[in-house]
């Protein structure tokens, strides 16, 4: 009987009644509700969410009586009011943007001022508008609710949470949000947080807001994994703040190399005097305040400082000028989606990676119940490691018996960097009328994902038989591979024009001509080519795992979250896309500034991988700050660029060989084709909608590809009459055609 009653809850369940799309977007904002919390709660994608709110999908069980249940209760809590009927809004807007205030005059930004990426689609230079189904409707910005911190919340005064909360709601220890942007308005301190609130400051000197930030602010966020650490309060002080509380409105040139402030300003003395300590890196523009930790209880507030050039502005853009409540929702979105920033956009990617991969855990308890501190498995522990000779950049301590001046060849140097090649247009392509270059999304993150990487110390192999599995750096002379004749399938080989692609297995494309270090993914290429990999010696790492699978997964949500946000879905179709991306920065030029430092963390925190010695008095030989670090490991830098360059040439390879055309340049993760038309719809080849399987396809996720510009052939030509270099790199200019001067390769 039991049976049959599951079996009529499961019917009534499937049928569950559900107010109008319009009224559900109402019933959760008017709770603070975020999406992404819906989501977590009913344990579905924000997707999934988004399109039950825009009616473009309806829930199914056992989602939809749960989903019903939510909202029947928020309805009984906020009732629609008499005589009106829920707006209809565009359900890609972002909600964490919808609870945040709107100043009353949006500063404008100059025009060289926005964030440039080289992944940026010059679509927005073309004429064609995009459909009026992909485009956001502005939303509504309530004015922000001010309250003092130490009294409760005004009554129906709500705000969001952020993402990466419990399902059940905000953490009560940081119900205000990751961070803060203090300022000061009519002589009173304010601390503008995420959501719209506004928080009354009483603190009157930079130790007494440090204090009044942990003990009242309620700031901070949960952390991002099982073993991990709460993220620390964040405050980001404006020129009045700094002014309020005592501290310079800008370094001076002394200040600004050394990076921080002398020892002996006044601020400094007061936070000695409060017991409060400093990081070795001193009160610069991301200062770190703390006390040592007690027990699990920490104490540490991070200081953010634009006009100190903390946000630089080719990754953050115009985000140092905006208003308080601005840059607070700016900043709300990064951390929310990435994480609270730690530094620059560099420092945060790299502090990400440790985020989900702590390098210890709490062990089982022993015999008397006690837990110890333990290796993390999965992490790269909290222990550095050396590299391998081959994998060491010039200069490091495991080099310091070369001679002075000795210039270490490709049989001795791991060089695994990104493409730049060029070639002159055949007379064919001369024909054609449009140079067209196309950019991989997030082409870093892409060749992240899915990838092993070595965990510990590598060992030193003498012969070893080629595994293409087993992460490491293999000795090998790949000078016999011929990409005249490949295999492009399990059995199926190629006849391809060699003359006019770059080899693999070189940044600047030029064939190997002897035995050279290369990454796995590299020489795992060559055996899918078709060829033989018989390495003479290698350096490998048996302990191993998909360490950046996580961080690869936060960035991505991250990217396509506020991709859609600004009109741009994940599912539309070559020509929806192309026109969606035509101008979407300029629908909410606060979420572009977003997805621009999303696109930096990338690429910033794989390079801090290898950072090299940034002044601190260092010598040839001598081992340099980043070193003492587990997360200095070139070898997996070197992996992730191996594995990108390997993905973008795989694409090539299956493109020349179904449709005879070959790339004219490549920078990087961009590719210029020449074509009949401007589009990439002119050269990639399309059927019934579909793309060439393992070759470019259109779409945002990471490793598809977006239009980067248009120039005409008699551009490219010209280019390279006027600085008299056959071989100029178009791709570095395809996407406006400014160049200013010859290309130098930097």
């Amino acid at each position: 009987m039991s049976e049959l009653f599951d079996a009529v809850d499961a019917l009534l369940a499937s049928r569950a009644a559900l107010p109008p799309p319009a009224e559900r977007k109402r019933l959760r904002a008017a709770h603070g509700l975020t999406i992404d919390e819906v989501a977590t709660a009913l344990r579905v994608r924000r997707a999934t969410v988004s399109g039950w709110e825009a009616g473009k999908t309806e829930p199914r069980p056992p989602e939809r009586d749960a989903y019903a249940r939510l909202l029947d209760k928020l309805a009984q809590l906020y009732p629609a009011p008499a005589g009106t009927t829920a707006p209809a809004q565009d359900a890609t807007v972002s909600d964490t943007f919808t609870a945040a205030p709107a100043p009353a005059e949006r500063r404008s930004r100059p025009t060289g001022q926005a964030p440039e990426a080289a992944a940026v689609s010059a679509t927005e230079n073309t004429p064609t508008p995009a459909p009026a189904a992909t485009v956001p409707v502005a939303a509504s910005r309530p004015a922000p609710t001010t309250r003092p911190s130490s009294t409760s919340r005004r009554p129906g005064a709500k705000k969001a949470a952020p993402a990466g909360t419990p399902a059940g709601g905000a953490d009560p220890r940081f119900e205000n949000g990751p961070l803060a942007v203090v300022d000061v308005k009519d002589g009173k301190v304010l601390a503008y947080c995420t959501g719209g609130l506004v928080l009354d400051v009483p603190a009157k000197s930079i130790p007494a807001l440090v204090d009044w930030t942990l003990r009242e602010a309620k700031l901070g966020a949960p952390k991002l994994s099982g073993p991990g650490k709460d993220a620390d309060p964040l405050l980001v002080l404006t020129e009045a703040a700094l002014e309020r509380y005592g501290l310079p409105v800008m370094l001076t040139e002394e200040e600004r190399l050394a990076g921080r402030l002398p020892e002996g300003h006044k601020v400094i003395k007061q936070l000695a005097r409060a017991e409060w300590k400093l990081t070795k890196r001193g009160f610069g523009p991301w200062a770190r305040i703390y006390r040592p930790a007690t027990g699990s209880e920490r104490a540490c507030v991070q200081l953010c400082i634009p006009s100190w050039h903390a946000l630089d502005s080719r990754h953050w853009g115009a985000a140092g000028q905006l208003p308080p409540a601005e840059l607070a929702r700016v900043l709300g979105v990064y951390a929310s989606r990435v994480m609270t920033p730690r530094g620059s956009t560099a420092v945060t990617g790299l502090e990400l990676m440790t985020a989900l991969h702590p390098p210890t855990r709490a062990s089982a308890p022993d015999a008397t119940g006690k837990r110890h501190s333990e290796h993390n498995p999965g992490s790269l522990g909290k222990d550095p490691v050396d590299c391998a000779p081959c994998e060491a950049p010039d200069g490091h301590p495991v080099l310091k018996d070369l001679p002075r001046f000795h210039v270490r060849g490709p049989e001795e140097k791991l060089f695994e960097e990104a493409y730049d090649w060029a070639r002159p247009m055949t007379d064919a392509e001369c024909t054609l009328r449009h140079l067209v270059g196309i950019d991989v999304n997030m082409a870093f993150a892409a060749g992240a994902n899915g990838l092993t990487v070595g965990l510990g110390t590598p060992t030193h192999v003498k012969t070893p038989v080629f595994d293409p599995k087993l992460p490491g750096s293999w000795l090998v002379d790949l000078s016999h591979v011929d990409l005249s004749r490949v295999k492009v399938g399990k059995d199926k080989w190629a006849e391809l024009d060699a003359s006019l692609l770059p080899s693999p297995f070189t940044p600047k494309g030029d064939h190997p001509s002897g035995p050279a270090w290369y990454a796995t993914p590299t020489a795992a290429y060559a055996q899918e080519l078709g060829y033989d990999v018989t390495p003479l010696e290698a350096w490998v790492r048996y302990e191993n795992g998909r360490f950046l699978d996580g961080w690869y997964n936060r960035l991505r949500d991250a990217y396509l979250a506020t991709m859609a946000d600004l009109g741009v879905d994940a599912d539309l179709a070559p020509a929806d896309f192309l026109a969606a991306m035509n101008g979407y920065k300029e629908r909410d030029p606060d979420l572009a500034i977003v997805v621009s430092a999303i696109k930096a963390t990338v690429k910033g925190g794989l390079g801090k991988l290898r950072e090299r010695p940034r002044g601190e008095g260092w010598r040839p030989g001598e081992p340099w700050r980043a070193l003492s670090r587990p997360t200095w490991r070139p070898d997996i830098r070197a992996a992730v660029i191996s594995r990108t360059r390997i993905n973008l040439h795989r694409k090539i390879v299956k493109h020349a060989a179904f449709t005879g055309q070959y790339p004219i340049a490549i920078l990087s993760d961009c590719v210029v084709y020449a074509a009949d038309g401007p589009s990439p719809l002119d050269f990639l080849p399309y059927r019934e909608g579909k793309a060439l399987p393992g070759g470019f396809k259109l779409g945002i996720n990471p490793g598809l590809v977006k239009h980067e510009g248009t120039q005409s052939v008699l551009w490219g030509e010209g280019v390279r009459e006027q600085f008299e270099f056959a071989e100029l790199n178009l791709a570095r200019y395809i996407k406006d055609g400014t160049v200013t001067d010859a290309d130098n390769g930097e």
